[in-house]
């Protein structure tokens, strides 16, 4: 057991698979997230003044540093969450790819840039910047605890901000690892702390001034830290939940959709917001797809190739889900409640499970999916689009996708791949409805740590007075034909 600080408040982070206290972090209080607030306001000016390319070399070498820790770091995903090491290897490559990213296109996407004036403006030199807000308040979860809090932490840092971080209490160790590596490799710029403990933690980051907080979590919690924030109009970005769908359609390469589905259902034992939670297959190749992914799930083993549930009240969600929908009459054609052993839960796959099930229409958070046979794509479409949570689609069709995809209403949709969206370091991230507003990732992750300013410069007097007291008939006459000529002529 690692003794990380001795002080009078800390909290315990257990092993989930065992129980066993694994370490002890201090549980900080709101004057001492002020005092992480005011650190990072102070060394905040001397970041921001940096040129984006030297923002850029510090960044790499804070890239390199993790790189170098990997083995390190997964092993430390992988006590605190339970992920396999293998996994947790992928999720931090995943993550330095984005980070790259952001070193690399910050400027390109930031900097200032000229605008185009129109007739009516000619006389004005126009250009467009975006600048740091300041200090970025960053709360991350414990599913992917380097991927998803990197994202918001590197493309904040590459804007110019400077960052307070609170990880997960079921990841401090994480959080602790990626905040202690930024300092070995940008020692000379202390933009980013750390502050750990639980909800109060959190609460006392929203409420301390920070510029703009970045959450990631459950819907539910989502709203308490929206409400938090809303009373010092603090603005925010909210990842919150998922009840990602994958379509299957009558000419889809099924052993392919089949592999995407087992993984995107079960991997990260299905603690993940991007999950697939339900599969809606064109009825003309239900049974076979049916078939293929009992065969492809068959070996997939908690305690094997994938952990625990990482928080244990989840467990008891989880098995509210499978009562529920084998009580409206649903089957488990693969596991079901018997696969629920302590923290370790069994894949599990149900099918006839009605439209209204808990399953299908709230977030499960385990490995489990439900499988839907329909009519045609329009169907599918019309049952994806009926939950209120719109983050990802995947879709498996050889002809029609590109078609189906305009038709989603979600913040990304994938064809013929598992969530390929979320793996390009040009496209955004986010989700629409309960899945919450904002994007990380690409251009749009980079302006959402930004403000845009907006400057003009006079070249010379214009031929029409307008914004004076001076102004004369003549220029009033002249304004009233260019409106007609501009906006009033007929199309």
């Amino acid at each position: 057991m690692t003794e990380v600080q001795v002080r009078a408040t800390t909290f315990e982070v257990r092993a989930p698979a065992t129980g066993e206290v694994i370490a002890r972090y201090p549980e900080h209080n709101a004057a001492e997230v002020a005092d992480a607030v005011a650190m990072a306001r102070t060394a905040a000016p001397a970041w921001a003044v940096l040129s984006f390319a030297e923002r850029g070399r510090l960044l790499d070498r804070w890239r390199g540093e993790i790189a170098r820790g990997a083995d390190t770091l997964a092993e430390v995903i992988n006590a605190e969450v339970g992920k396999p090491v293998s996994d947790a290897r992928l999720e931090i490559v995943m993550a330095l790819q984005h980070l790259a990213w952001a070193a690399k296109n910050a400027g390109s996407v930031l900097g200032r840039r000229r605008m185009p004036s129109d007739l009516m403006t000619i006389n004005q030199a126009a250009t467009l910047e975006y600048s740091p807000l300041g200090v970025v308040g960053v709360i991350g979860p414990w599913n992917y605890p380097v991927f998803t809090p990197l994202s918001s932490l590197s493309f904040a840092l590459a804007a110019g901000n400077a960052v307070v971080f609170k990880p997960s209490e079921y990841s401090p160790g994480v959080g602790e690892w990626l905040v202690r590596a930024f300092e070995r490799a940008v020692l000379e710029h202390p933009v980013l702390h750390l502050v750990t403990g639980s909800g109060a933690t959190g609460a006392a980051l929203c409420e301390s001034g920070v510029d703009k907080i970045g959450f990631t979590g459950s819907t539910a919690t989502g709203k308490k830290v929206m409400a938090a924030c809303a009373r010092s109009l603090t603005p925010v970005l909210m990842e919150c939940g998922g009840k990602d769908a994958l379509i299957v359609d009558a000419d889809a390469d099924l052993h392919a959709a089949a592999d995407a589905a087992v993984w995107g259902a079960l991997s990260n034992a299905g603690q993940t917001c991007l999950g697939v939670e339900r599969v809606y297959v064109h009825e003309l190749v239900y049974d076979q797809f049916l078939d293929r992914v009992l065969a492809a799930a068959k070996d997939v083993r908690a305690g094997a190739k994938i952990g625990p549930i990482t928080m244990p009240s989840q467990v008891a969600v989880i098995r509210a889900h499978i009562q529920d929908a084998l009580d409206r009459g649903g089957r488990a054609v693969l596991g079901g409640l018997d696969a629920i052993d302590g923290q370790f839960v069994q894949p599990t796959i149900l099918v006839d499970v009605p439209e209204d099930a808990l399953a299908v229409t709230e977030e499960t958070f385990g490995p489990t999916m439900t499988i839907a046979k329909v009519d045609d794509m329009d169907q599918a479409v019309e049952l994806v689009n009926a939950s209120r949570y719109h983050l990802g689609v995947t879709i498996f069709a050889r002809g029609r996708g590109d078609e189906i995809a305009r038709r989603i209403r979600a913040g990304g949709v994938a064809i013929n791949a598992f969530v390929a969206y979320a793996t390009v370091p040009t496209l955004p991230l986010g989700g629409v409805g309960d899945s919450g507003f904002g994007r990380v990732h690409g251009p749009d992750g980079l302006r959402e740590f930004t403000y845009p300013k907006a400057v003009t410069r006079q070249r010379f007097l214009s031929p029409l007075a307008l914004t004076t007291f001076a102004r004369t008939e003549f220029t009033d006459r002249v304004v009233r034909v260019l409106t007609t000529l501009l906006h009033g002529r007929k199309r």
